[in-house]
């Protein structure tokens, strides 16, 4: 099924709005990195302690904090959680489960009487062990972009890799700037949302690369740049339907998924986006500036 007809529109034509749209959008999230110094990381890679605690009523956020400075852990953060009544803290430092939970049972009651806290939930990370999940989750995405460079290579030409690792760090980069602008976790969820997008990006790009591939054997007289116009016009509406149908199961799992998905919801929302723009707006175009710029010095 064709959801889009035939169509004749100049992608390439257009590719220096992508360099300065893209460009904005890398700019604007390396700045709020810097400014934050680097990326907000949850308990996964940091070692702490997180808590959650529903209450009968909408918690008193003073009130809990007083709690916590009764007993001297150190600094914490402290935020709704879904509803108004159930709250997630984070402490820097790992504590002991059993006494934590009775220490600040009794904290809480002593500043909420009547009230009565349900703890939901109590995970501690070591420093140790955070230090090596971030290891391995940068050893994970940097071995999946290096095992893509490879295969692409492999199955079409190495200027064909260029063009999809560009569009694959654009992507996560771009996405790693917003959660840094929207002053979100990157969590071991979040992680595992970049592979998928760097999975998600690369499919897309594939697509258009063996219509590509196909239009260069048939189409040989032609230029580049109308050859790969002509093969994301032909992929067109595939890329549509399937990014379409992708970003409303993301954005229905962001809308009614709950909290604890919600973040690796909207890190799909935005891979989903910035992925079909990219096959489109990065990866086409830099294969295309690559062909031309090295294929130009060779002698003919």
């Amino acid at each position: 099924m064709r959801f889009i007809k035939e169509t004749d529109v100049d992608f390439l034509a257009m590719r220096r709005y992508g360099f300065v749209i893209s460009g904005a959008l890398i700019l604007a999230g390396l700045i709020s990195l810097l400014l934050q110094g680097g990326p907000k990381l949850s308990i996964d890679f940091e070692g702490g302690t997180l808590v959650q605690i529903r209450f009968l009523e909408e918690a008193d956020i003073g009130k809990i904090r007083s709690a916590l400075e009764s007993l001297n852990l150190g600094k914490s953060d402290i935020q709704t959680f879904g509803t108004p009544n159930e709250i997630l803290i984070r402490l820097q430092k790992g504590q002991e489960t059993e006494a934590l939970t009775n220490d600040l049972r009794q904290a809480l009651i002593t500043v909420m009487p009547g009230e009565t806290p349900d703890f939901r939930r109590m995970e501690t990370v070591g420093p140790k062990i955070g230090a090596e999940l971030s290891g391995k989750a940068f050893l994970a995405i940097v071995s999946a972009i290096i095992g893509i460079l490879i295969y692409i290579s492999i199955r079409f030409e190495f200027k064909f890799a260029i063009g999809a690792i560009a569009a694959l760090v654009h992507d996560v980069v771009i996405t790693l700037g917003i959660f840094s602008i929207m002053d979100y976790e990157i969590s071991l969820a979040i992680i595992a949302a970049f592979l998928t997008i760097v999975g998600y990006s690369l499919n897309d790009t594939i697509v258009v690369f063996d219509r590509v591939r196909e239009n260069l054997k048939r189409l040989k007289n032609e230029a580049q740049t109308t050859i790969f116009n002509r093969s994301i016009n032909e992929s067109l509406s595939r890329t549509v339907i399937t990014s379409l149908t992708t970003f409303v199961v993301v954005f229905t799992l962001w809308l009614a998924g709950g909290e604890v998905i919600r973040y690796f919801a909207f890190a799909m929302m935005v891979g989903v986006i910035v992925g079909t723009y990219s096959s489109v707006f990065v990866a086409s175009p830099v294969v295309v500036l690559w062909s031309s710029r090295f294929s130009a010095s060779k002698p003919k």
